[in-house]
């Protein structure tokens, strides 16, 4: 909790420091890549750089956690919390590089807002960042300590033992640990971050959700990125990484994950968002579950559709399951009522569900404001997105 000096001064410059949050962030990403440019080649996701994502994502946390300490001073944003910490976790963070973050953000805060920044104002916003970096710093080591991993040691080298092509811009792959030791644990709707080393001698590191329950191995499935800019790190993937090769992979993480119990679940997912989903449909069908089952899912085209075989399998494996899919440009015959995108509100949702959502961020909005308009809770829809989070802190 904010002190009452440093709450009365954040409230007064939450404005100007909301207002130039964007160029707060950029200018900051300047400052700590010009001082550690390794930790842009080897951390942070050079694609998210170029597209402004991640500078957007940050903008959106800090300012909602100063807005939540000023205006709820008594709550704590876990959501946003965890989302954060599961990625820390993931990709290695260590405590010592909060000061290092700390530093740069604060000289970019002076630099922009000028002399509105007075001892005084930089003092309560050092609170704010350190309310936020501690509480970060917790959650991670909690997660450390339940994983037996060890901050800035969670990379393990896995073989990998099997690689197909789900659809022709997505491919799966199996590994196992190259020294035979015991798979780590991991819950249904987690991740694992993937490092590879790049022509340039760059070790990125991308997050891939599990997207099955192979034995003796984890499963993680990659879609090859084509946009502008093109994707570093999957496209690696799909033409360098075959059966026999080795790879780098954290402890599987990730904080949208399938709870137990029998309440309704519906799974959503558009695009490459089916893979976690297959998971945890994955796990429900083997765990023999009688719950409700409802999977919804949208897509370009019939060819475009990962684990399209596998949604049909998994669905007629559970004693009551329905699977409803939409797409955009189909292939063939196919009902006109199911072309185009997703409209939730077509389908009958069952008192107590809880929702599961993976996809792009407009695809999100959309699911998640018709299963609250058919009653859903707001507690009960979770969601995974790809990429920095820019949903962090918004309600809606």
């Amino acid at each position: 909790m904010l002190s009452a000096k440093s709450t009365e001064l954040v409230r007064a410059t939450l404005p100007a420091v909301g207002g130039a949050i964007g160029e707060i962030t950029s200018l900051f990403y300047d400052k700590l890549f010009a001082a550690h440019p390794e930790l842009e080649r080897d951390l942070f996701n050079r694609g998210n750089q170029a597209t402004g994502s991640q500078q957007q994502a940050l903008a959106g946390a800090v300012a909602a956690f100063a807005v939540m300490l000023v205006e709820n001073p008594d709550q704590r944003p876990d959501a946003m919390l965890s989302r954060i910490a599961h990625k820390h976790a993931s990709l290695g963070i260590v405590p010592e590089q909060y000061p290092i973050v700390r530093q740069h953000l604060f000289a970019a805060i002076a630099e922009v807002l000028g002399e509105a920044v007075t001892p005084e104002v930089a003092a309560a916003w050092d609170e704010v960042y350190w309310l936020l970096a501690n509480a970060l710093i917790a959650l991670e080591a909690r997660l450390h300590q339940e994983a037996g991993t060890v901050p800035g040691e969670v990379f393990a080298s896995y073989e990998v033992v099997e690689r197909r092509a789900e659809t022709a811009e997505v491919a799966t792959f199996l590994v196992r640990p190259v020294d035979g030791r015991a798979l780590p644990a991991s819950r249904p709707g987690q991740y694992v971050s993937v490092q590879v080393t790049l022509a340039d001698g760059a070790r990125q590191i991308r997050q891939y959700s599990l997207s099955g329950r192979p034995e003796g191995a984890l499963q993680f499935s990659v879609k090859r990125v084509t946009d502008d800019p093109a994707g570093e790190v999957s496209n690696h993937l799909h033409d360098q990484l075959t059966v026999g090769d080795t790879l780098l992979l954290s402890h599987p993480f990730g904080d949208v994950t399938l709870e137990g119990g029998d309440c309704p679940v519906l799974l959503a997912s558009a695009g490459i968002g089916c893979t976690p989903m297959i998971g945890m449909l994955a796990e429900l069908a083997a765990t023999g579950a009688t719950r409700r089952v409802i999977s919804v899912h949208a897509d370009r085209s019939e060819d475009d559709h990962a684990f399209r075989a596998e949604l049909e399998q998994l669905t007629g494996k559970l004693a009551d399951a329905e699977a409803h899919i939409w797409y955009e440009s189909p292939v063939g015959e196919w009902p006109a009522e199911r072309t185009g995108r997703a409209d939730l509100s077509r389908i009958t949702v069952p008192r107590g569900t809880v929702a599961y959502l993976c996809g792009p961020l407009p695809f999100l909005r959309a699911a998640r404001a018709q299963l609250l308009a058919a009653g859903v809770a707001p507690a009960d829809v979770h969601y995974e997105v790809f990429g920095p989070d820019l949903w962090l802190g918004s309600d809606s």
